[in-house]
Order: C-alpha cells, then sequence, then structure tokens
C-alpha cells in the first residue's frame, strides 16, 4: 500500500464533500436538527456527507472496514478500519458559525496510519501519513517552537455532555487564563489538533470525545513534531475519551497541569 497516493485521494475526496457542505451552509432550518443526546445533534448533511465518505473510501480500500459517527456503515475490516466525521462542528455550521471540518482517519490495527482533517471555510487541508511529515494543502507544517507554557496559546474545547469534572475544568481554566497568553475554544476538537500540528496554539486539551473528533489529528500532531497522551500522560487517547496534544518544549509543564486538576 503507497500511503502517500492514498492520502492524496482522501485529501481529494474529502475536498469533494466539502463542496457538498458548503453547498448547504445556511439552509439548515430548526425542524432539520435531531437530538443525539444531551448536546448532541445531528442533521441530515452530517448523514449525507458520511454516505458520500463511505462510498468513497470503499472505492480507495474496499478491505477497510468503518467507524462513523453516524452510523452509516457497520463493516468490519480484518485490518483496516476508516474512522469518519463527516461534520465536525455540527453546532457551529447549524449556527453558521465558520470552523468546522471533515476529519478522516485510517488505522492499521491499532495504529493510525494516515489522517486528513479539511477545514471547509478557510479551504485548509491537514494531512498526514505515517513516516511522512505533516503537511497544509501541500506545504510542511511543524509545532510551534514556542519552549514555555507563559509564551503559549492553549486551545480547548468546553464540557458539553459530562458535566462531572466541571468544576475542575473551570479550575484549571483559570489557571491557564493567568499563566498563558489565553485560550481559544473553536468548536471543532479536529481543528484544535492541526492548529497545534501547525503552530498555531502550543497545546489542546479536551474530554468527553469520541475515536473519530481525534485519530485523524493524533497522526497530524505527532508527523509535525508533536505529542499526544492521555491525560495520565498514556497511550489510551483514541478510544479513551481524554486528549493532550502539544509541542514538545512546553508539552511536560503542560501536561503536569492538566494531570493535577483533571485526574
Amino acid at each position: 500500500m503507497n500511503l502517500e497516493i492514498l492520502t492524496e485521494k482522501t485529501c481529494d475526496l474529502s475536498r469533494e464533500v466539502g463542496k457538498f457542505l458548503r453547498g448547504e451552509a445556511g439552509k439548515v432550518k430548526v425542524e432539520d436538527v435531531e437530538s443525539k443526546g444531551l448536546h448532541d445533534f445531528v442533521t441530515y448533511v452530517d448523514k449525507n456527507a458520511e454516505q458520500l465518505l463511505v462510498e468513497g473510501l470503499g472505492k480507495l480500500l474496499p478491505e477497510a472496514g468503518f467507524i462513523t459517527e453516524e452510523d452509516t456503515s457497520s463493516k468490519k475490516g480484518e485490518r483496516y478500519t476508516w474512522v469518519v466525521d463527516p461534520l465536525d462542528g455540527t453546532t457551529n455550521f447549524i449556527h453558521s458559525v465558520p470552523c468546522y471540518s471533515i476529519s478522516i482517519a485510517l488505522m492499521d490495527g491499532d495504529d493510525v496510519v494516515l489522517g486528513v482533517i479539511y477545514e471547509i471555510n478557510l479551504d485548509e487541508c491537514f494531512y498526514a501519513w505515517k513516516g511522512g511529515g505533516a503537511h497544509m494543502n501541500r506545504e510542511k507544517i511543524q509545532v510551534s517552537k514556542a519552549s514555555k507554557l507563559e509564551d503559549s496559546l492553549i486551545i480547548t474545547g468546553f464540557p458539553n455532555r459530562d458535566y462531572s469534572r466541571l468544576d475542575a475544568y473551570l479550575a484549571l481554566f483559570k489557571y491557564f487564563m493567568e499563566e498563558t497568553h489565553g485560550l481559544r475554544r473553536f468548536g471543532s476538537a479536529a481543528v484544535d489538533l492541526a492548529y497545534v500540528a501547525c503552530g498555531r496554539g502550543e497545546g489542546f486539551y479536551e474530554y468527553g470525545l469520541s475515536a473519530w473528533d481525534v485519530a485523524a489529528g493524533v497522526i497530524i500532531v505527532k508527523e509535525a513534531g508533536g505529542e499526544v497522551t492521555d491525560f495520565k500522560g498514556g497511550e489510551d487517547f483514541i478510544f479513551g475519551g481524554e486528549i493532550v496534544a502539544g509541542n514538545k518544549n512546553v508539552f511536560a509543564n503542560f501536561l503536569a497541569a492538566i494531570s493535577k486538576y483533571l485526574t
């Protein structure tokens, strides 16, 4: 398998489906929005986009199975699995807030070997394959070289379903407000990871996430020279629901603060 060529074709597919999403922006009505749970929304746009992605990815690698947010495919692969979020940032999309993305990863067993994140509004396609470095629109990217937490911009997401750690989260939020350049919340975890990979932020953390939110971003950050762990510094960040990513210079102090408050 040529991962570079497969990544290029996956980028092309994400751009094609991105045209569909761009064309539907601003058209979703209140009655089109379904609730899958507390603050967890889906529209016909998510479902149609996922069907297009599953169909296209199935042609690129017929033997692969799927893990998808909207359950449009239950196919299992013996070795390879596509992990797909057709619209990461649905709430932003519903409200016409311009930050949402397509996120696609390919796993070989438990190992992510390919990742593509297409941020539709800025037409920025972030991608990486194992051993090939990280890129955005054909330009190589790397994590920030900032060496101190006090010189860092932190990216996070707000808890929207699990509020059991909310007090600790807010205490950590206060700490980062006081000790860093500040915090940003864009509303798409995939984009958050891509922004760390290209140096727009020094670190990202969030809990309550799913594999399709982070799988693509994990390999992009790593191939850009960054580090990724769970809140305890371990490896359970794809399916474990919590993730920390950052550049290697600030990562130890960044993780230590998160572990202090959230573990």
